[in-house]
Formats: C-alpha cells, structure tokens, sequence
C-alpha cells in the first residue's frame, strides 16, 4: 500500500518535511530530506542519542549535503543516512521505504503506515538540550 506525501518540490523548497507513521504499535517521526538522486525518508532520530534531527520550529538542519545533529554536530548523509564524524560516527540512520514519481513522494514502507503530517504529540524533548558543541544554529 502507498500513501502520498508531498511533492519534491516541496521538500527541496523547504529544506525537509516531517510526518508521523505508526510501526509495531509505536508512533515514530519520520523526515524526508533532499539529496542529489532526489529525496530519501530517515527516522527523526540521531542513532548516538535519542535526539531529533529535524524540529518542527526550524526543520533539519543541512550542510554540504548532510543532516546535522543539533545536539553533537554529527553529519548524516542525506543520500545513505551514514555519518563519518562526531559521536554517531560509523552509524546509519534508519531508513523509511518510499517512492518518487513524477514529482510526488509516496510513503511505500509495509512496515510503516502514515498517520499525520508533523511530528508526534507525545515527545517531551521539544525544548532541545542544549548543543554540547560549537556549532550555533
């Protein structure tokens, strides 16, 4: 089963795009981030620390191609979800199965099944630790 999510457009003009999905029984954030093949889907998670990578406030935070934590200034690539830096070095992003055609992006994941545009309600950590590095966002 597919679910439309948004255009690419969209999500190259915004930077990323949030929403929620529902996998055994859990609700989880899922980002759609731009690449150079186009868009991929990556769980809204840093795999050093339980800690979102993409804020409904400010979005995902991208350089040079990549995802950075807002945390630990570790970079993901946008592409393979892999980060060579920092503290989540030698990790991957855990990916969300989706499609691209002609434009529009489809959550096609059998494991993962689409509950809302956003985030989830239910996170206490929307005030964000403070960054333990010297990056500024």
């Amino acid at each position: 089963m597919r679910y439309r999510l948004t255009d690419v457009e969209t999500v190259q003009s915004e930077g990323s795009w949030l929403f929620t999905v529902r996998v055994d029984g859990d609700d989880r954030e899922v980002m759609l981030v731009p690449c150079e093949e186009g868009v991929e889907a990556w769980v809204n998670r840093c795999t050093h620390e339980d800690q979102r990578l993409h804020r409904e406030d400010i979005g995902a935070v991208m350089r040079d191609g990549g995802v950075v934590c807002p945390k630990h200034g570790s970079v993901f690539d946008a592409c393979s979800g892999g980060c060579e830096n920092g503290p989540a070095a030698e990790t991957t992003l855990l990916s969300v199965d989706i499609a691209v055609e002609s434009g529009q992006v489809y959550l096609t994941d059998d494991d993962a099944r689409f509950l809302h545009d956003g985030g989830t309600d239910d996170d206490d950590d929307d005030d964000m630790p403070g960054s333990t590095s010297h990056l500024q966002f």
